[in-house]
């Protein structure tokens, strides 16, 4: 019997994701479902999820994380829309430190979101683990 190399790294990437993402349905200590810097690189790699930025403009265009969607936490509200194909996937609020994702965590869950999370550590943490900005 042969099994094809690239058919198994599809499917250990699909576990490593679905462990991640039930990984990430736990809380932490204050209550908040977040995820490590690393698991959010990762899932976002395999595409499992997208990572909302709500740093205000000037914090954005300073320094980002590739591919992240950008929408201050002040706009959140309003902008809801421009995120509903992510209304049942996962959702990951990054900040700078993890005040303003949280907040804007509690925005997605009120809003219907069912898969959302934080970032722990934000962007600090993210640059901490060597991980990419733009």
């Amino acid at each position: 019997m042969h099994i094809n190399s690239k058919y198994c790294r599809t499917c250990l990437n699909i576990g490593l994701v679905l462990w991640l993402g039930h990984a990430a349905a736990a809380p932490d200590t204050d209550g908040i479902a977040s995820v490590t810097p690393s698991e959010a690189a990762s899932m976002q790699t395999a595409k499992a999820a997208v990572i909302v930025d709500v740093r205000e403009d000037q914090e954005w265009q300073d320094q980002h994380i590739p591919g992240a969607i950008h929408i201050p936490l002040r706009q959140l509200k309003t902008r809801l829309a421009e995120l509903n194909s992510y209304k049942h996937s996962a959702i990951i609020t990054q900040c700078r430190s993890g005040k303003r994702s949280a907040q804007a965590l509690e925005v997605l869950k009120s809003a219907g979101f069912t898969k959302a999370y934080t970032m722990s550590g934000g962007l600090t943490g993210w640059a901490n683990e060597g991980l990419a900005t733009e």
